[in-house]
């Protein structure tokens, strides 16, 4: 599980769901989809320290290249380790919020060449990413 630490810096709420955006350093800005709001969960609130947590089976990697792509929750940095398996492989990436690791296809890493020393980005839906209180 991936575990990078922040603080809210904003909140949209439409209903009962919020967009909660943390900003983890000067350069990691992410976005989280939950099914509270600031009046149901006292710890959703502008300025509040929290952990976000993602599984490594939901981070996409791709190139450091520009795509137009839907996903907000992008993380560059650099591939560090590479454990190649028969179906599916381990990246660990280095990255200004620290390490981030993907569970993704053996065929995934040889169709994008991804190399350990290459600048890549880590890519989540906002979905997918959980937050806690510290």
């Amino acid at each position: 599980m991936n575990k990078l630490q922040g603080q809210i810096i904003e909140i949209e709420t439409s209903g009962n769901i919020s967009i909660v955006s943390v900003t983890v350093n000067e350069k990691v800005k992410l976005k989280a989809i939950v099914i509270e709001t600031p009046s149901t969960a006292p710890y959703l609130k502008v300025g509040a320290t929290i952990a976000m947590l993602f599984k490594e089976t939901e981070v996409v990697m791709g190139t450091d290249a520009q795509h137009a792509i839907s996903l907000q929750n992008k993380i560059s940095g650099t591939i560090k380790h590479i454990e190649k398996g028969t179906l599916l492989s381990k990246i660990i990436m280095e990255s200004s919020a620290g390490e981030i690791i993907a569970l993704i296809s053996t065929n995934a890493v040889n169709q994008l060449h991804l190399k350990v020393g290459m600048n890549a980005m880590a890519m989540v839906k906002l979905n997918e990413v959980m937050i806690s209180e510290i």
